[in-house]
């Protein structure tokens, strides 16, 4: 799975890169614009984005601030200040999926299409589904690991 995603990833980047560079070289090099590029570049820039975030949250490495750890000295205390972190993250996903979810529907019903070449939009907006299904399942999973960690501590301690 970690292979898929690495190579998943850098093939999505060296699109989205060769696509903007060549945007870049036939827009103000060549004064030749191809035109709907930019449109159809949509479509791996969104999965990419998407995707990118579900890595982050595979690998437990998004950005925090978590301020409240300087005050904590155990390390039962991190493993509960990173499950209640997990639990927030698992309510606001599953809002979140709910809402995307909501929306794919819609746009699936519309079938809504890019303006210049009418591609159907529904399967960008399908990436947002997939990415916030797979982030909450990877939410579950790090809640998990924290909860039989500081549950594993309780039963050595008692």
């Amino acid at each position: 799975m970690t292979r898929f995603a690495s190579i998943l990833l850098t093939v999505l980047i060296c699109v989205v890169a060769l696509g903007q560079f060549v945007q870049v070289i036939t827009r103000y090099v060549l004064e030749i614009p191809v035109m709907g590029l930019e449109e159809s570049l949509l479509f791996p820039t969104l999965w990419l984005y998407v995707l990118g975030a579900v890595n982050a949250s595979r690998e437990n490495t998004h950005i925090r601030a978590n301020v409240l750890e300087i005050f904590l000295t155990t390390d039962r205390q991190h493993q509960i200040l990173a499950a209640i972190g997990e639990v927030i993250s698992l309510i606001i996903g599953v809002w979140l999926t709910y809402w995307a979810w909501d929306f794919a529907k819609y746009s699936h019903r519309v079938w809504r299409e890019s303006p210049t070449l009418y591609l159907p939009t529904f399967w960008v907006d399908m990436a947002l589904v997939a990415g916030l299904i797979l982030m909450m399942l990877f939410t579950v999973g790090h809640l998990l690991t924290h909860l039989r960690t500081i549950f594993a501590k309780d039963r050595l301690d008692g």
